[in-house]
């Protein structure tokens, strides 16, 4: 498990930082403007299908059976992985179409405005890409399953090139203007899919797995994946679900200059809460906190799933708890810190990254920090969340994760239309936070309930060792930002700032772990 851990965390943090200088060529020419906020929500759709199906139902309801089925016939097993492959490939296909015709319709009405017309004419461009990286995500989990895990983990790195690539390409050698750039950087997109699933082959050829178009969906295999895919979209998804709801509702109670800066509700004017940009900010604040939960707590979940998965079919229960406390301590002991580091760099961190370009200015680093610190109050729920759901997955069981993720969708709902009046994109973000820890204290009960064992064996003294060293982390970072409290915020003293953070608060805590004897430390370093 460790060391399948460290290839996907490893290729992962090479696929952040090129995401994170995707991100930065992006804002440099699109900014926290209409335009940008059009591109980041029209990103979503193809995205969040990355994230369902990458990392969620797709693969977390096709390796436990495709694991069992290879323990017994290898042969059955392929011939189920191509009925996946196929299946998906031409069920999405289909919702792509249907899509287009959906956009077409909305885009010829006049009841959405120009703003919104630019949103469904670059989603209609992107949405091809579901299609391929969702047949990424089947290819990646039948060699998650081999315990192949270095092609998966690398195609993101394809794709953030290729956008980086679109965004020189077409804004600083042909010079075209971002309303047009916008549409060739979407294309990259497309190309990026292309090369995604063409690298996937190779790996899979020399584990001597040939795919071929089958459509065998009358077999056991392929009808107990529908039946675990259809709740797990739910389960692993909430996370994603709750960012898009918050996108969703940024883009409708943002002023802009088509909407005016108010709205009548009954008799009575009401100022809308937050303007355009909003998207922009919640998608920076978004990209920064699921750095850490990307490179460690999604790689974690997805090292530890065969684990739990093989366990389950071998109905090895203290395995399988031992598994699952070990992941949520690993989880807690990067978590929490990562949320007091966020929160200590965030302005001089977005400031860095980000005030530059067309259109993006203090006031668009206080929102976007602002956000950020909200959004990594619940980074030890998202992690946990990871962990719990494929818990369940790992038994074939999707329905508590879903149950779950409903009512966790339904309050996230709730408290976004009452904290946006007071916090603005602050309360969208404080909003998701509650709910992770919400799902999280639903799926540990049911598990309890469903194990009969205790899945917290030892987990009080590892959360206590870990708030500790957390503790003096967070002093010793405190005491950096005083002491530099006197440098002015260009890029060099806001340079200066991180790195002195980031190195007195990363070393305090592994001297602080190594003191407390945090068994994790070890686990993640030996050899």
């Amino acid at each position: 498990m460790i060391k399948g851990l460290k290839q996907i965390v490893s290729l992962t943090m090479i696929s952040r930082v090129f995401g994170l200088m995707r991100d930065l060529s992006c804002n440099y020419f699109f900014g926290a403007t209409a335009l940008g906020d059009a591109f980041w929500m029209a990103f979503k759709i193809p995205n969040l299908t990355r994230r369902v199906f990458g990392e969620g139902a797709a693969s977390a309801s096709f390796i436990p059976v495709y694991s069992q089925e290879l323990k017994t016939d290898k042969i059955a097993a392929q011939k189920l992985a191509s009925t996946v492959l196929t299946v998906v490939v031409a069920t999405l296909s289909v919702i792509v179409v249907a899509g287009w015709f959906v956009m077409f319709l909305l885009n010829s009405l006049d009841l959405v405005t120009n703003d919104t017309k630019v949103v469904l004419s670059l989603a209609s461009v992107m949405l091809p890409y579901s299609v391929m990286i969702c047949s990424v995500a089947i290819l990646a989990g039948i060699l998650n399953s081999h315990f192949h895990f270095a092609m998966p983990a690398a195609a993101p790195i394809v794709l953030n090139l290729c956008i980086i690539s679109g965004v020189i390409i077409s804004g600083l050698v042909l010079g075209l203007a971002p309303e047009t750039q916008v549409y060739v950087v979407a294309v990259s997109i497309l190309i990026a899919g292309v090369i995604q699933i063409a690298m996937q082959f190779a790996p899979l050829h020399t584990l001597g797995i040939h795919l071929r178009a089958s459509w065998d969906v009358k077999s056991d295999g392929f009808r107990k994946i529908i039946f675990l895919m259809g709740p797990m979209i739910l389960g692993l998804t909430v996370t994603q679900l709750n960012t898009l709801g918050d996108d969703l509702i940024a883009w409708i109670f943002s002023a802009s200059q088509e909407k005016g800066v108010s709205f009548i509700l009954g008799n009575k004017e009401i100022l809308y809460p937050l303007q355009r940009g909003s998207i922009t900010h919640l998608y920076f604040a978004q990209r920064l906190y699921q750095f850490p939960l990307g490179v460690f707590g999604i790689s974690l979940a997805t090292a530890i799933f065969p684990v739990l998965a093989n366990a389950a079919a071998k109905k090895d229960i203290e395995t399988l708890c031992a598994t699952i406390s070990k992941g949520i301590k690993l989880s807690l002991f990067v978590a929490l810190p990562a949320t007091v580091g966020l929160a200590l760099v965030a302005k001089p961190l977005v400031s860095l990254m980000l005030e530059h370009g067309k259109s993006f200015g203090d006031i668009d680093v206080d929102k976007t920090s602002f956000t950020l610190i909200f959004y990594a109050v619940g980074l030890s729920g998202y992690f946990m969340q990871q962990i719990l759901t494929r818990s369940f997955y790992s038994m074939q069981d999707s329905k508590a994760p879903a149950r779950s993720a409903i009512i966790a969708v339904c309050v996230n709902l709730m408290l976004n239309l009452v904290l946006i009046w007071f916090i603005g994109t602050g309360g969208l973000a404080l909003s998701t936070a509650i709910c992770s820890y919400l799902q999280v204290f639903i799926l540990m009960y049911v598990l309890k309930r469903k194990l009969h064992h205790s899945i917290v064996g030892g987990l009080a003294v590892a959360i206590s060792k870990t708030l500790i060293a957390t503790t003096v982390m967070t002093l010793v970072g405190i005491a950096v930002v005083i002491s530099m409290g006197g440098l002015g915020n260009g890029w060099l003293s806001n340079t200066m700032r991180i790195v002195f953070i980031i190195i007195a608060t990363v070393i305090s805590y592994m001297a602080a772990s190594k003191l407390l004897r945090i068994e994790m430390l070890d686990l993640l370093l030996k050899r």
